[in-house]
């Protein structure tokens, strides 16, 4: 099979950051799926794991942790699903990626892909979904069942407006709380209040002060995604007492927890790949979690967040997701499909369809 990975952590902009290569197809066994990948998505820890790093590997790692496809056939002990299913999912950390024309994923951290909606819509949900999902309603444990006593609540999200701030967004909505998020372009500023934030304020000043502005003392929840060490302090001084965070983000120097002792608050990591990496006995709630988003994405109550669209899978337009990614500036999600590439029409109705549908473009 085809499959797109690296060797050596390269630019870029060199074309080897990402090449195509041949490898065996993988045959599946026990909770194993074997699926042929349809849609792919690129995020932040895609970079990262390219970037990062020295030295020439001896075999090419194959990255990607967002994937629409169909389920081709299974392991003996997999229940859930069956050959013919379409599904999406982010993967594990500790496996190969999605950049490849068929993945091994273990069943209990996939879900059935929405009816009615593309691939490239579907390909973008999971890993921001289940990031949302743990951070909010596991890490931070709002109940989302319970919408009314959430209302007199406020979560702030600083970087509302990219892949699991889109999403979180709603989520905390949903589940009733008041929302403030953070973003500091217009554009931007417009896609996050469009996806349910109550109130914006800019990251690149003092936040602080600007919620408190905004007639909010302290708020009960934060949720951080952009950079922690920047933010720690404003988070230490704006969350109230016996409030929660967490965060998402890797500190780059040592995060003073004394500043949250006298407010007795509780901060929590969330590492969406923990259940599949450490194979925890809850691994199975990340098919749940996915089970309910699409639920909520086939229904309309939740909004796929996909703001670009490269096609076909190749190597080329990985790399140009990539630069996409790393330039800091997305809104949403990137997503490469399997299409041959977009007639003039077809080109034209999806831009229509996003336009008057989907206002991102």
């Amino acid at each position: 099979m085809k499959a797109i990975g690296f060797n050596q952590h390269l630019p870029i902009t060199n074309e080897n950051s990402l090449f195509e290569f041949e490898e065996p197809n993988p045959t599946a066994s026990a909770h194993d799926l074997l699926v042929e990948v349809e849609g792919v998505s690129v995020n932040p820890v895609d970079v990262g794991v390219r970037k990062a790093g020295r030295g020439t590997r001896k075999t090419p790692r194959v990255i990607g942790w967002d994937a629409v496809g169909k389920v081709i056939s299974i392991g003996d002990q997999v229940t859930l699903f069956k050959p013919g299913d379409q599904v999406f999912y982010a993967g594990s950390f500790k496996r190969p990626g999605s950049d490849s024309e068929y993945q091994l994923v273990d069943e209990r951290i996939v879900g059935h892909a929405p009816k009615g909606l593309p691939d490239e819509e579907a390909a973008a949900m999971p890993l921001t979904s289940l990031t949302a999902w743990e951070a909010l309603f596991e890490k931070l444990e709002i109940n989302p069942s319970t919408p009314d006593s959430n209302r007199n609540k406020t979560i702030l999200i600083i970087n509302g407006a990219g892949g699991v701030g889109s999403i979180a967004t709603q989520l905390a909505k949903m589940a009733g709380l008041r929302v403030i998020s953070t973003a500091s372009r217009l554009e931007s500023i417009k896609w996050t209040k469009e996806h349910g934030a109550d109130e914006v304020v800019n990251h690149h000043q003092d936040i602080v002060k600007q919620v408190r502005n905004l007639g909010h003392q302290y708020v009960d929840y934060i949720l951080e995604l952009n950079n922690i060490d920047q933010h720690w302090n404003e988070m230490a001084e704006i969350i109230k007492p016996n409030g929660k965070i967490a965060s998402i983000t890797e500190n780059r120097r040592p995060i003073d927890l004394k500043k949250l002792t006298q407010k007795r608050v509780t901060f929590a990591w969330e590492w969406m790949y923990s259940k599949s990496y450490f194979e925890t006995p809850d691994e199975v709630t990340q098919h749940n979690i996915l089970e309910k988003v699409s639920q909520l994405l086939e229904t309309g109550k939740l909004q796929p967040t996909t703001t670009k669209v490269l096609a076909p899978i190749t190597a080329a337009n990985l790399r140009r997701a990539h630069e996409l990614v790393e330039d800091g500036h997305m809104m949403g999600k990137v997503v490469v499909v399997d299409k041959k590439g977009l007639t003039d029409v077809g080109d034209f109705l999806f831009l229509v369809y996003f336009f008057f549908y989907k206002s991102v473009i």
